[in-house]
């Protein structure tokens, strides 16, 4: 990432971690309103730790993505044994960040290590509708839809900038009057 890229970065990370953080909160509020108990302490648990993964995306790429799809397959096989004790994941945000995850996976990592990220991205979906249809594995699955065709996109666009170079950039006043 070029120092020019930089900021830009910065203001994405800012604004997911505003976006996780307020999901974070108002899931949480919304399962105590409706599970009650401590149901919402799991998903919430499982949306905390994906995010942060999420939010360290840049570091340790393959390692984090890796981790990210282990920690939200694994939230899913305990939601699908729980069955009505828990809430279903991946939960909105766990679904987010695991479309960041697996977006940014495609778009940076080798070809091998992106494939893998990515089937396991879309096992963890397939495994959310096992339990029925829910609007839970709606939105995570039209997260990670999305994961699935920004990443390669940006992937593509990368390339092509590392091979033909950015755009000529004009400053006005380099024109002749």
């Amino acid at each position: 990432m070029t120092s020019a890229q930089r900021p830009a970065g910065i203001m994405v990370n800012v604004g997911l971690g505003i976006v996780f953080a307020a999901g974070i909160a108002f899931t949480a509020v919304m399962l105590m309103n409706s599970w009650g108990r401590a149901s919402w302490v799991f998903c919430t648990l499982v949306a905390v730790v994906l995010s942060a993964l999420a939010l360290l995306r840049e570091r340790q790429k393959t390692l984090i993505a890796g981790a990210g799809v282990a920690v939200a397959a694994v939230a899913v096989i305990v939601s699908l044994i729980a069955g009505d004790s828990l809430p279903k994941e991946p939960s909105p945000i766990t679904g987010l960040a695991l479309a960041v995850l697996v977006g940014s996976a495609i778009r940076t990592l080798p070809v091998g290590p992106a494939v893998a990220i990515a089937a396991g991205g879309i096992a963890v979906n397939v495994g959310a509708w096992f339990d029925g249809r829910d609007t839970v594995p709606v939105l995570a699955t039209t997260a990670m839809v999305v994961a699935l065709v920004v990443g390669p996109s940006l992937r593509t666009r990368d390339h092509h900038l590392r091979v033909t170079g950015p755009a000529p950039q004009y400053r006005s006043d380099s024109f002749h009057r």
